[in-house]
């Protein structure tokens, strides 16, 4: 694992900022949009923002072609099957618990890295997964750890759980591609290409996600200016620039340290929504916020 330097901590703190404005804008459009339905548009229009960018990586079909296994992989994992699960999330659980399963990446990131490419934790790992933890759930606590006791679990928080595990595998697959994705064999595309081609066979299983709901539950979309807004946002800010950001942190410092800034995404919402609700921040964000840190640095030091 490397050392953190001032690019790829800003790099890894980008994500979890925008993901958590994500999640309010998310938890704002239920009821005008359904979730699958969102999570369709969202990558939909993402795709047509990138298109001009990326659009050089469609000129070879048979580069595609002869990896489609892997970039059907990452696409489902990371556009489909995540971004599905977390806006269907929303909705039938509520944010607290979201966040608590959430808070459970670092864990996954760690137990796919030993079991599956031989990386396993150290001390200092383990020990900056329990200071991040522990900020996440002061954050849950509002500062008042009796909460906790009164956390309350349903049948849709597997959704969260399930969308947690995928990212990390997602993650993981960009940090160990298979052979055909690393070096000279790696076709030349560009950051923009390679995640254009993400958003394209994501959208094959994000559609048809949304077809299924439309069909069983003919929820339909209530168009307003906010909603164009919000669209607008998830398109352009959790989508592509945290895409990028997190591809080239994860590249850099390895998907384990990845995780808990990560983490970093509860603290960040916390925020946003007192700041939507004009509530002051509280003393808890700050020291979540601390504890979180340092759990980056305690992981990140040799």
């Amino acid at each position: 694992m490397s050392r953190v330097d001032a690019r790829t901590a800003i790099l890894m703190t980008l994500p979890p900022l925008l993901w958590a404005g994500n999640a309010v804008v998310g938890r704002l459009t239920v009821g005008s949009v359904p979730p699958l339905m969102l999570n369709c548009l969202r990558w939909a229009l993402a795709a047509l923002i990138l298109m001009p960018l990326g659009w050089k990586a469609l000129r070879d079909p048979r580069a595609i072609a002869v990896r489609w296994k892997y970039l059907l992989a990452i696409g489902l994992l990371g556009v489909g099957s995540y971004n599905s699960l977390q806006y269907l999330a929303l909705v039938t659980t509520t944010p607290i618990n979201v966040t608590l399963i959430a808070a459970s990446l670092p864990v996954w990131m760690l137990a796919i890295g030993a079991l599956l490419h031989d990386e396993h934790p150290t001390r200092r790992q383990i020990a900056g997964a329990f200071l991040s933890l522990a900020g996440v759930l002061l954050v849950i606590a509002r500062g008042d750890l009796s909460t906790l006791a009164r956390v309350h679990f349903v049948a849709g928080d597997l959704y969260v759980l399930v969308a947690i595990i995928a990212w990390a595998f997602y993650s993981w697959l960009l940090a160990r591609p298979p052979e055909s994705m690393r070096g000279a064999q790696r076709p030349d595309w560009d950051w923009a290409g390679f995640l254009l081609i993400q958003m394209l066979f994501g959208l094959a299983g994000s559609s048809v996600a949304a077809g299924a709901e439309a069909a069983i539950t003919h929820a339909s979309i209530h168009w307003s200016p906010w909603v164009v807004l919000a669209l607008l946002y998830v398109a352009i800010g959790p989508s592509i620039i945290a895409y990028r950001c997190w591809g080239l942190g994860v590249t850099q410092a390895g998907p384990a340290l990845a995780s808990f800034f990560g983490n970093l995404t509860p603290v960040f919402a916390a925020v946003m929504s007192a700041a939507a609700l004009h509530e002051a921040p509280q003393w808890f964000h700050g020291a979540a916020f601390a504890l979180i840190v340092g759990g980056i640095v305690v992981s990140s030091r040799r």
